[in-house]
């Protein structure tokens, strides 16, 4: 070690700490955070006081850009060269910022993300909203700083009458930090700003009627609000942002046209990964894409195939490709050299005291320069008074320091006076300049009272800065691009599909689709049906429900767990179709089968959910009842919706109100009913509690049914085709548990029952045979009868066949001849149980 030298120890923990917070504090405060009063990050305004040092306007020549990056490099900016070309590019392209500021010429790069030229061959100057950014900044308005070698001066900010941080945002990584401000636009930001001067108590909610939402140099459609109310009054949110498109026929295809993209998409690389998702399969419905954008616009056309359905396709574009894409606002920007998060009126307040604070130095400055004129005018109009004298005086002096001060002792002026006397020139004698000289005194005794006058009066000072903001916007002001879907909201492909009603069929080996009502046709009681489903052999149809394709399914397997499915998303098979098999759809496990469903409308309705229950029977006559609300949260592997004891299976479960009458039917014939209120609520894996007791060991439940209307009627069914219909006070009210009372009258001809409905009037009877026929009647055919009796023949059933399902529809009684007709037409009208189905039929 060298003599004098000395080693000091230190902690390499304290020494890292301290050098990263060094090095972190100067990302944030001098690279990567934009200022809150002009909006800028260091780089940008180093670029634009270049230019301005250069003498690059709007109106002079276009300067090489290599000129311009030197210059900042070489003064102000001592970093790669890269980040200043970087940085000048970006500011000339019309797909980054909102209101450029920079104006090229030459390559400056693409949307398809295509590099500018070198900076050799590209030429730049100044746009003309960047001058106004640097306007009267020679003016003593804002503070100077040293370069980075002492030798310079620079402006730690821009005295901008633009309010640039909202009109055209920032983005930047610091560390531990980051910022990401979207682009406004500026007749909005105006109008905000100058409700903001003329009320500075006014609400978020009250400048949001003027900025109405972020404005994207790229367009698009700006999709559901919430986000962009969320960031305004924040400034953290999530702003969804789609592409603009519309459908077209080109050469006899059905072609989806996208014109406007979303903000900072990279339109090669979008329209290469969607080419890749057509080909695996992941996107359906498109032949090819063809980009056509040219110098007058962007196209690109997705040419779809003859089967698809445009809307559908453009849905699952939004969804998987960057045709939509989220813009996440995190408003951070440098308040007096301290990161903050601002909201909306924050940005506003910050803009609006810098421009004040400009306006307060610009008027001094003015006024400062205002007197000191004045004060030279008053020592020419004495000397122009006294001319005679003063040539005389002038003319005795031997230099121009004595002649200074005779005139000094003369006529009492100052030393600066006295040398503006000597330095006059001789036309100032002449009659018209001494008037020119007097009306120059009075007009700058008027301007320096003005100034005096802006400078005691606030509002004064708040009325310049709303003129000049006026006339910023006359000069820039244009329209929105972006336009604003205030509907908008999360995508979902429902949005796309009619919510018509569907029939649902699952046969016994589990295959399940959905087929619209309008494939089965009314026919008259004991009529032999029409072919309903093709099946694979020995399997026949088990299940048939009735649903709209809005609601959500609930499966309900006998081993008590559930599943959740819209039912759009169950396949659509013709009325012959076999389906597709529902281990294919469902995570269900391979003993398992599903037993019963439901259909709910919004699972995300908190008032909903939680005024109505799921009942569950069991066929070893169990019952439990649970809030709807426990199962609103849909998992991809289900969940437990009851714990069934050993030789049990789940058979039913049905969403109720709170307020219904339960009735379970057995085999053997008898029935219960009782008051829902019997049940308590119980959680998901409670077990339930008796409903039935059953006739022996071989008997067990055959169906539920939840009744709200009292004069709905009771319909059972047994496995031979026999049925009927009875009032439902023929069954007494009794408390659940019990053995209940005789239902229909089990022979041999009627065989066991095997479902119990509640019906009226109004709806239909579907019944489907275990060899697949299906037969649609009006049950106003049949008579109501006492429940002790047998019933009567409903369907004629072949050889060894059964009954295999039964179901309700409800029409419109006007309707009913219609419906044979073949372009008669179903809407849907959803009630609690989701069985029943209105027929609207239109000519």
């Amino acid at each position: 070690m060298a003599e004098g030298e000395r080693l000091i120890p230190i902690n390499i923990e304290d020494e890292m700490k301290s050098a990263y917070i060094d090095y972190s504090m100067s990302v944030i405060v001098s690279r990567a955070l934009p200022d809150v009063r002009d909006g800028l990050k260091p780089v940008h305004r180093r670029v634009l006081f270049g230019m301005h040092e250069l003498g690059i306007r709007s109106n002079t020549a276009h300067k090489k850009s290599a000129r311009i990056v030197g210059e900042v490099l070489g003064k102000y900016h001592p970093h790669g060269d890269t980040s200043v070309y970087d940085t000048m590019v970006r500011m000339a392209q019309e797909w980054s910022l909102r209101y450029m500021l920079v104006d090229g010429q030459g390559n400056f790069g693409s949307v398809d993300g295509d590099s500018p030229a070198a900076m050799r061959y590209t030429e730049a100057r100044m746009r003309k909203i960047a001058e106004d950014m640097l306007g009267d900044i020679d003016k003593e308005t804002v503070d100077f700083r040293l370069n980075f070698d002492d030798t310079l001066e620079e402006p730690t900010v821009l005295p901008t009458r633009v309010p640039n941080l909202l009109i055209n945002g920032a983005s930047g990584i610091a560390v531990g930090m980051a910022t990401n401000m979207p682009p406004h636009n500026l007749t909005e930001v105006i109008d905000g700003t100058i409700a903001y001067i003329e009320n500075n108590d006014i609400e978020i909610d009250e400048l949001i009627t003027h900025i109405k939402a972020p404005d994207f140099p790229t367009g698009g459609t700006i999709y559901g609000y919430d986000g962009v109310r969320e960031a305004f009054k924040t400034g953290r949110g999530r702003i969804v942002v789609r592409a603009k498109s519309s459908l077209e026929e080109v050469q006899g295809k059905e072609c989806i046209i996208v014109t406007e993209i979303p903000y900072q998409v990279n339109k090669a690389d979008m329209i290469k990964k969607t080419a890749d998702l057509v080909n695996e399969k992941k996107i359906e419905g498109i032949s090819s894409i063809r980009d056509e954008s040219d110098r007058n616009g962007m196209r690109i056309v997705y040419i779809l195939k003859r089967d698809a359905i445009p809307n559908i396709v453009l849905n699952t574009l939004y969804k998987h490709t960057a045709l939509q894409q989220s813009f996440s606002v995190n408003n951070i920007a440098l308040v007096k050299g301290r990161p903050e998060m601002l909201n909306l009126k924050d940005m506003i307040f910050h803009f609006v005291e810098h421009r004040h604070e400009v306006v307060v130095r610009r008027t001094k400055y003015e006024l400062r320069k205002a007197e000191e004129r004045a004060h030279i005018l008053e020592g020419l109009i004495i000397a122009s008074d006294n001319i005679d004298e003063v040539i005389a005086l002038i003319r005795s002096s031997s230099n121009a320091e004595e002649a200074r001060g005779k005139l000094i002792e003369r006529f009492k002026l100052s030393e600066i006076q006295a040398k503006a006397i000597v330095e006059m020139r001789l036309r100032q004698l002449t009659g018209l300049e001494q008037d020119k000289l007097r009306s120059e005194y009075d007009e700058i005794m008027k301007t320096i009272e003005d100034l005096k006058d802006i400078l005691e009066r606030k509002d004064r000072r708040m009325q310049v800065i709303k003129d000049e903001l006026l006339e910023i916007k006359a000069k820039y002001g244009d329209e929105r691009r972006s336009v604003i879907e205030y509907a908008g909201g999360d995508l979902s492909i429902e949005d796309m599909i009619p919510d018509e009603q569907v029939v649902i069929t699952i046969s016994h080996a589990g295959y399940i689709k959905r087929t619209s009502l309008t494939e089965y046709k009314t026919q008259n009681r004991g009529g032999v049906g029409q072919k309903g489903s093709t099946t694979r052999n020995e399997d026949f149809l088990e299940y048939l429900f009735s649903g709209t394709n809005h609601q959500y399914m609930i499966f309900f397997t006998q081993n008590g767990k559930c599943y959740w499915m819209r039912v759009y998303e169950i396949p659509e098979g013709s009325k012959t179709s076999k389906g597709r098999a529902i281990q294919n759809l469902i995570n269900i496990e391979p003993n398992d089968k599903v037993k019963a469903f439901i259909c709910t409308q919004d699972l995300k309705n908190e008032e909903y959910i939680n005024s109505h229950y799921v009942i569950m029977a069991t066929k070893k006559g169990q019952v439990k009842k649970t809030s709807l609300e426990q199962y609103s949260r849909p998992r991809v592997n289900g969940i437990n919706a009851i714990t069934i004891r050993e030789d049990d299976e789940l058979i039913e479960a049905k969403l109720t109100n709170g307020e219904s009458q339960v009735m379970l039917a057995l085999k053997s014939g008898k029935a219960i009913r009782f008051e829902e209120g019997k049940t308590r609520p119980m959680g998901r894996n409670a077990s339930g509690v008796r409903g039935i007791t059953l006739a022996d060991d071989k008997d067990e439940v055959v169906g539920m049914i939840a009744v709200n209307d009292m004069e709905a009627n009771v319909l059972v069914v047994s496995e031979n085709g026999y049925g009927k219909r009875s009032k439902l006070e023929d069954y007494r009210i009794t408390n659940r548990g019990g053995k209940g009372v005789k239902t229909i009258s089990v022979t041999e001809k009627t065989g066991e029952l095997v479902t119990i409905k509640n019906v009226t009037d109004k709806d239909d009877l579907m019944i489907i045979n275990k060899s697949g026929l299906a037969i649609r009647m009006s049950i106003e055919n049949l008579r109501v009868m006492g429940r002790a009796t047998q019933g009567v023949k409903l369907i004629n059933l072949k050889g060894n066949d059964a009954i295999a399902a039964v179901a309700k529809v409800m029409k419109d009684e006007d309707e009913i001849e219609e419906l044979d007709e073949a372009n008669s037409t179903d809407t849907s009208d959803d009630i609690s149980d989701g069985t029943t189905i209105v027929d609207d039929s239109e000519e």
